[in-house]
């Protein structure tokens, strides 16, 4: 029997296959092709419909070319991937899942000083923490820093315009703090453009003592001039030219990590969620919710051996359920394995997904509570699988 119409043929969808539960979330609104984002090309487009990325995929001018594509979300916060103008020009509708990984880089910041402070000996609480951006990331990272008895500086000049003077600071004087943090996007034009924001002349006016912390962008920081500055620690996670890091700077950093800092498990997810719901939105299709069903169990609750020391013991627990010192080491072992370890990168939660038994420290029970931790009972029993 020959219909008297063609059957409409199911929408193509190309995601990145280091997308979390691509097929699972998106097959119900499509065919689904998975490859990697680094290959994805012009030639990849020409029968597909929606383009669903992470930030290995420079979406420009000769990607969009010729393309029927409708829609393109990304599952990642950046946009130095993404060229503006050509985006525009085509008319394709574009969505970013911005702020989804905005707990998780916090939290990777907050460790990493934690592991510092431990290792060199000093308290977080006796030192200043200059937050230069305080958007998505910025005010989770100022929330626990406060939490733990940092005085924050908090540098941002955009918000700053909006919002008024007070609460923020220039530069300068977020650069005077005892540990600065950076966590602005990476841009090049404009009055608030960040590429080197922290130039040759702003870096080699920081002091020995200290601590300087990029978990935003290459690009922010000029690594040449910070190779050559001595300081207390430099902590890296972002880096300039990557894949291809700076050796030099890889073995002067105290902690070095391959751009992984937004990488915790629920980050990644949802930045899946966030472009799904845009996509059913913007084709007015149902949102399905069977995906979750292939979520894995949450850790079992950690019990602290001796919590008379705070700071130890906030350590001991974030380590419990994320050995941050591992990214170190593979880093370190092998940097020509920076791309591939981000794309298999090992499972690890974000705090509000870890269970930890109450301890006789009253202050170390509350500094879990307002850095985001569950809380368990002392005496509860595991009864919980998901």
């Amino acid at each position: 029997m020959t219909l008297p119409f063609p059957l409409p043929e199911p929408r193509q969808l190309l995601i990145d296959d280091a997308v979390p539960y691509a097929y699972e979330i998106f097959s119900h609104l499509g065919q689904v092709t998975l490859m990697p984002g680094r290959d994805i090309s012009a030639a990849h487009l020409q029968s597909t419909q929606a383009l669903v990325i992470r930030s290995r995929t420079q979406v420009n001018a000769d990607l969009l070319q010729n393309s029927h594509l409708a829609f393109i979300g990304s599952t990642v916060v950046g946009l130095d991937h993404i060229d503006q103008q050509a985006l525009s020009k085509s008319g394709v509708h574009f969505y970013s899942a911005q702020g989804c990984n905005a707990n998780s880089v916090a939290e990777y910041v907050i460790h990493a000083l934690l592991l510092l402070a431990e290792t060199k000996g000093f308290h977080l609480a006796e030192k200043t923490l200059g937050i230069i951006g305080v958007g998505q990331v910025g005010k989770r990272l100022q929330q626990k820093a406060e939490a733990l008895g940092m005085h924050c500086l908090l540098n941002d000049p955009p918000r700053a315009r909006l919002e008024g003077d007070a609460g923020f600071c220039g530069l300068e004087e977020a650069l005077s703090a005892d540990i600065i943090s950076v966590h602005t996007p990476l841009t090049f034009q404009g009055e608030d453009a960040t590429y080197h924001l922290l130039n040759r002349a702003r870096i080699e006016k920081l002091q020995a003592e200290q601590i300087l912390v990029n978990a935003a962008r290459g690009g922010i920081i000029d690594e040449k001039a910070l190779k050559k500055k001595p300081l207390c620690a430099k902590i890296v996670d972002c880096w300039e030219n990557e894949p291809i890091i700076d050796r030099v700077l890889l073995d002067q950093a105290f902690l070095a990590t391959p751009h992984i800092a937004g990488h915790a498990f629920e980050a990644k997810v949802a930045g899946s969620q966030m472009v799904y719901q845009a996509l059913c939105e913007f084709w007015q299709e149902p949102m399905q919710e069977d995906w979750r069903k292939h979520l894995p169990a949450l850790p079992e609750p950690f019990e602290v051996k001796e919590s008379e020391n705070t700071q130890t013991a906030l350590l001991e627990i974030m380590q419990n359920f994320y050995n941050l010192q591992k990214d170190d080491e593979i880093l370190r072992q092998d940097s020509s394995q920076f791309e591939a370890y981000r794309r298999h990168y090992p499972r690890h939660h974000e705090w509000p997904n870890c269970r930890v038994k109450e301890t006789k420290n009253q202050q170390l029970n509350l500094n879990l509570v307002h850095l985001g931790f569950q809380l368990t009972p002392a005496n509860s029993e595991d009864i919980s699988s998901s």
